[in-house]
C-alpha cells in the first residue's frame, strides 16, 4: 500500500459525500490498461507476435465491437473476453501473423487467463468496497459494451452501487464529461462532494475535474508513453490506498 503522496494531494476529504467508480482498469486490473493484461496473456499462451502488431489487433477488435453488436447484455466477462480474443486472433490470422487453425483454442486460453486475472483483482477490491459502502453511496460510470451488469453479477459486485451508468446504455462515452454529470446526478450531490476514482487520465481524471469533481487516479501502465509520463497530485498506487484515504 502506498500513501506517500497524500500530503501533497489537492483533495478535500471533508467535502466528500459520494464516490463514482470507473470499472474496467480500475476495479479489474489494478490500474493497468487492459492491453497490458492481454499482452501478458499472449506471452503466457505462446502467441508469437510483436507488440506493435498486437496493438493493431487490439484496436481492430475494438473497432469491430463498436461497429457490430457482438456483446449481448447476458454475456459475462469470460464470454466477452472470448469474443474479443476471437476477433483479435482472427484478424492476426487474416494478416498472416497467426495460424487460423489455432484461433479457437488460443482464444479460449487467453480469455481464461484474462478472466482469472480480473477475478483476482476484483477480489482484492471487494474488502475496500465493503468498507466504503458503509460510509458513502457509490455509483459506477463505465465505458462498456452493454453487459456490465452481467459482469458485475458474475464477479459478485452487483450489490455495491446505487446506480450503473454504462456508455452503451446512456449513449454517452468518456471522455465526454456528460457521463460524469450523470453520475453526480445519480448520487444527488454537487460535483465537489463527489470523488471520481479511475485509471485513465484522459477518460476519467480530466473530464471529472472539468465538471468540478474531486479525483483519485489509480495509475498503472497506460496505453501510451504520454499517459505513463503524465503526473497529477492525486495519484495512488492501488485500490487499497483509495480505501485508506476515503475510509
Amino acid at each position: 500500500m502506498n500513501t506517500e503522496n497524500t500530503d501533497t494531494m489537492t483533495f478535500d476529504l471533508s467535502k466528500v459525500k459520494g464516490i463514482i467508480f470507473d470499472y474496467g482498469g480500475t476495479l479489474d486490473t489494478g490500474g493497468d490498461h487492459w492491453s497490458i493484461v492481454i499482452w501478458n496473456a499472449y506471452q503466457k499462451a505462446g502467441i508469437a507476435v510483436s507488440q506493435p502488431v498486437f496493438r493493431e489487433a487490439y484496436v481492430e477488435a475494438e473497432r469491430e465491437l463498436a461497429r457490430t453488436r457482438h456483446i449481448l447484455p447476458e454475456h459475462n466477462f469470460h464470454d466477452l473476453l472470448k469474443i474479443k480474443m476471437q476477433l483479435e486472433l482472427q484478424w492476426l490470422s487474416e494478416q498472416g501473423h497467426f495460424p487460423p487453425a489455432q484461433v479457437a483454442a488460443k482464444s479460449e486460453e487467453v480469455a481464461q487467463y484474462c478472466y482469472d486475472s480480473a477475478k483476482a483483482q476484483v477480489e482484492k477490491a471487494k474488502p475496500v468496497l465493503d468498507t466504503l459502502k458503509e460510509k458513502y453511496p457509490m455509483v459506477l460510470v463505465s465505458n462498456f459494451y452493454g453487459n456490465v451488469e452481467s459482469v458485475l453479477k458474475d464477479f459478485g459486485l452487483d450489490g455495491y452501487f446505487k446506480k450503473i451508468i454504462e456508455s452503451a446504455v446512456v449513449g454517452v462515452r468518456k471522455p465526454d464529461p456528460k457521463i460524469f454529470e450523470l453520475g453526480v446526478k445519480a448520487l444527488g450531490m454537487h460535483p465537489e462532494e463527489t470523488v471520481v476514482v479511475g485509471d485513465s487520465y484522459k477518460k476519467d481524471i480530466v473530464p471529472a475535474e472539468s465538471i468540478g469533481c474531486q479525483v483519485l487516479w489509480i495509475k498503472g501502465a497506460g496505453w501510451t508513453p504520454e499517459e505513463d509520463a503524465q503526473t497529477h497530485p492525486n495519484i495512488v498506487s492501488d485500490i487499497e490506498t483509495v480505501g485508506s484515504i476515503l475510509g
